[in-house]
């Protein structure tokens, strides 16, 4: 495996800046995801390290060579897309042992033979080998796609939303399996998602995209409760954060130049409506949402437009209409231009 750098790599389309001042450093060995919605330039970022687009400023470094002016196919880094892109009219076995058969490669067929097995039994598909490529299902389709890229044994590997397509459960399933595969390969992997539950269970580190600037890298433990702008912490974190005006809650201290409160729905704790403190806020329950032993709670500040969600166990259940007491255990602190104020 290799380490894998960018240095102010900048990409325009046109009039629309797609990728900006880009600086990351991701070592060998390392899984790193970039999270961000579309058009954040995840995608743009991913075919600037393959070669398959030329950056208007800034180099990509691979293994400590600038392979900004390579052509893809000598950059060694393989690339998994969002879509399954299998020759429909091989087996299984025939594509995975297709980038080993490349003119580039001198490989014995019994050195084929011998990875692509590798692979498969990695894959848990030794017994789907001789199936052609159409009679999978879309999660077996993926794993292929995903083999074709692992038997390669490249300097990096390039993942663009591979589990993107597939339902919730086979989404679960195979997040675990790459996670085991990149652990037990040693891989060096940029994966790039639009899904906060990928980016938190398979990365070494987060980078957060937002307009084609990386606003914040870090594991996913600091991006989550150390964000450092709004729209770092509103990408992360089921249900979304809580965001409030200053003027929402003028009885909560807080930091001078504090415009924005941001809270998480789990650290809001509720009373009843005569455990009234000096910095609680009065607030109406809304609806309710049961999730397995946990209730999400909807409330309105009172007199006020925001509604918030609040996390609680069974026993703290309002129901709806009640008036309520809301105790704030944790925030965080924006200014005016949305980036954090820290205490």
């Amino acid at each position: 495996m290799a380490d894998l750098k960018l240095t102010g790599v900048s990409k325009n389309f046109g009039s629309q800046a797609a990728v900006r001042d880009l600086n990351i450093d991701i070592a060998s060995g390392e899984f790193v995801v970039l999270l961000g919605p579309s058009g954040a330039g995840k995608t743009t970022t991913l075919r600037l390290v393959a070669g398959l687009e030329k950056p208007d400023a800034g180099a990509v470094w691979i293994d400590g060579r600038d392979v900004t002016t390579m052509a893809p196919a000598l950059r060694d880094v393989t690339f998994v897309f969002q879509q399954y892109s299998l020759y429909p009219h091989l087996n299984v076995y025939d594509n995975l042992a297709f980038p080993l058969r490349s003119p580039l490669r001198k490989i014995s067929e019994d050195a084929v033979r011998a990875k692509v097995l590798e692979v498969a039994r990695m894959l848990r598909m030794e017994d789907k080998l001789q199936n052609p490529a159409t009679r999978l299902s879309g999660g077996q389709m993926q794993r292929v796609a995903i083999g074709r890229a692992l038997v390669r044994n490249p300097s990096v590997y390039l993942m663009d939303e591979p589990l993107s397509s597939l339902d919730a459960r086979l989404r679960n399933d195979l997040r675990l399996e790459l996670k085991r595969i990149q652990q037990d390969t040693g891989a060096t992997m940029l994966y790039v998602t639009h899904d906060q539950v990928e980016a938190l269970t398979l990365a070494n580190r987060i980078g957060v995209l937002d307009h084609g600037r990386l606003v914040q890298l870090g594991t996913p433990q600091q991006v989550y409760q150390d964000p450092d702008t709004v729209a770092v912490a509103s990408r992360l974190g089921s249900p979304r954060i809580n965001l409030l005006a200053r003027s929402d809650v003028p009885q909560l201290p807080a930091p001078d130049g504090v415009q924005t409160i941001g809270v998480r729905a789990e650290h809001l704790k509720i009373g009843p409506a005569n455990s009234a403190t000096p910095d609680s806020v009065s607030a109406v329950v809304q609806r309710l949402e049961r999730l397995s032993d946990q209730y999400l709670v909807h409330l309105r500040l009172k007199d006020r437009a925001p509604e918030i969600i609040v996390s609680c166990s069974p026993a703290h259940v309002a129901h709806a209409g009640q008036e309520v007491q809301i105790q704030f255990t944790q925030c965080l602190w924006f200014d005016a231009s949305d980036q954090r104020v820290r205490a």
